[in-house]
């Protein structure tokens, strides 16, 4: 692959340690995440700062959990960073160290206050989720103040009412949220195993739309897309058959991590098989936005209050984990951005 794209600026790199995802605030602050699966590791929430300088966020308390610790208050294994339409931060913790086991019933949705580097809540998910659940996304409705989350080891949606901190896990059984058994994830190549196996993960991608009236997700490794009205999964007497019944099957678009709707309703994907950025318009039509062989494996999204896309490179495809063995990495971990183009709405 030789493609490569003025349309990209780095704004942060990383030589060691595995980065998945991106949040950046109104006031430009950015934040990173780095899970904690095999490889070397450091913090798990980190602020950015100028010259590719990094700080433990909030502190070094939060980032010094070991075997042995409780990890109610502190980061045991982060996924995902995201920053909602009133600034506020979340932090996505499913304490699933190396995708094996939940530590100790240790996964958490916290939210913070940026103006203050405080916590204003922590949602729980005792009782809700099993030992091998891994919530890997986060949307926030500020408006109608609910969460939705991703279930990505066993597959499911799960909701939180932010004002009751009840907890529900939903479509568990469904179709929508499971790796479609017939879709073969080639990637670099050769078909994406570890262990000799083909893998198969499930609801991972997750994206509400900006009125927040549809939540749209997909599993990881497959090329389908769903939605289903918001309006569903936030009626708590809906029965079981009627919320599967909502879900829609868009049909099959790019193999992708996670996705982000900008302010005019057209869905930004990341291509990891093609090393690309595509856009799904809102009339479900799917088109290249850039490629570029800095993308590997685009997984998460965020975009500044000034137009920029931001996104974060795992290069989860160049793990030793699916590859026998063999670190395949070449290149840093690393953080771009784009100009958006301005906004029709």
């Amino acid at each position: 692959m030789s493609t490569r794209s003025h349309q990209l600026e780095q704004v942060f790199s990383d030589d060691t340690y595995q980065l998945t995802g991106v949040a950046i605030s109104k006031d430009g602050r950015l934040f990173a995440c780095y899970p904690l699966w095999p490889g070397p590791h450091k913090y798990d929430v980190v602020e950015i700062l100028p010259n590719n300088q990094v700080k433990p966020y909030p502190d070094e308390q939060w980032n010094s959990w070991k075997e042995g610790d409780d990890g109610k208050s502190k980061w045991v294994c982060v996924q995902a960073v995201y920053v909602d339409d009133e600034n506020y931060l979340w932090v996505v913790d499913p304490a699933c160290v190396y995708m094996e086991q939940v530590y100790d019933n240790s996964f958490k949705l916290v939210k913070f206050n940026l103006a203050t580097n405080s916590i204003e809540e922590v949602y729980r998910f005792d009782g809700v989720l099993s030992s091998k659940s891994y919530i890997n996304d986060v949307r926030v409705d500020t408006r109608r103040k609910v969460a939705y989350l991703t279930n990505m080891n066993e597959g499911g949606i799960v909701v939180v009412n932010l004002e009751t901190g009840k907890s529900r896990e939903l479509l568990r059984n469904h179709y929508s949220v499971k790796h479609d058994p017939a879709f073969k994830l080639v990637v670099d190549g050769k078909e994406f195993k570890k262990k000799g196996k083909p893998v198969h993960l499930h609801s991972d991608g997750i994206a509400l739309t900006p009125d927040g009236e549809w939540l749209y997700y997909k599993p990881l490794t497959d090329n389908k897309l769903y939605r289903i009205r918001t309006e569903a999964l936030r009626n708590e007497e809906l029965p079981e058959d009627e919320l599967e019944a909502a879900v829609e099957d868009l049909g099959t678009f790019a193999v992708t991590d996670g996705m982000i709707f900008d302010p005019a309703g057209n869905l930004y994907q990341g291509d990891y098989q093609h090393y690309k950025m595509v856009r799904i318009t809102p009339e479900l039509k799917q088109e290249d936005v850039v490629a570029d062989e800095m993308l590997i494996w685009p997984d998460s999204y965020s975009i500044s209050a000034d137009g920029y896309l931001y996104i974060s490179c795992s290069q989860i495809n160049k793990q030793p984990d699916y590859n026998e063995g063999e670190n395949k990495r070449t290149t840093p971990y690393a953080i771009y951005r784009m100009k958006l183009p301005v906004a029709k709405i």
